[in-house]
């Protein structure tokens, strides 16, 4: 499986994305993590620089549409395949940037696709 990008990582351990984190090295998925405080969440290591991430396949998102867009163009220079806005995450405007550059928009919980094996 290819490497996914957690992007907007928490420390705290009631967060969505620190389940997520948790879930995908359960499931023995390359995981590399995105916040603005770096730690470590079940053995991963929390980035706060982009420049350290490349070949990320997938990116799952965990900000919400108005704190994305600051991001927009980093995440699509890291080039994902694809791009997974999880619940509450939604952003049609960010659909369609990604889609121009070739990159796949997936609506859903990254937490359900792992858990049905659909991820």
């Amino acid at each position: 499986m290819k490497d996914t990008l957690v992007f907007g990582a928490s420390l705290k351990p009631d967060r969505y994305s620190n389940l997520a984190i948790e879930r995908l090295v359960g499931k023995k998925i390359a995981t590399q993590a995105y916040g603005i405080q770096v730690g470590v969440i079940h053995g991963v290591q929390i980035k706060t620089n982009l420049n350290d991430f490349q070949n990320i396949h997938t990116i799952t998102l965990y900000l919400n549409a108005k704190r994305q867009k600051e991001y927009y163009n980093d995440i699509i220079n890291l080039r994902p395949k694809r791009v997974i806005f999880n619940p509450g995450t939604e952003n049609p405007e960010f659909y369609g940037l990604l889609e121009k550059n070739g990159i796949e928009v997936t609506v859903a919980c990254t937490l359900v696709l792992l858990a049905i094996d659909k991820y």
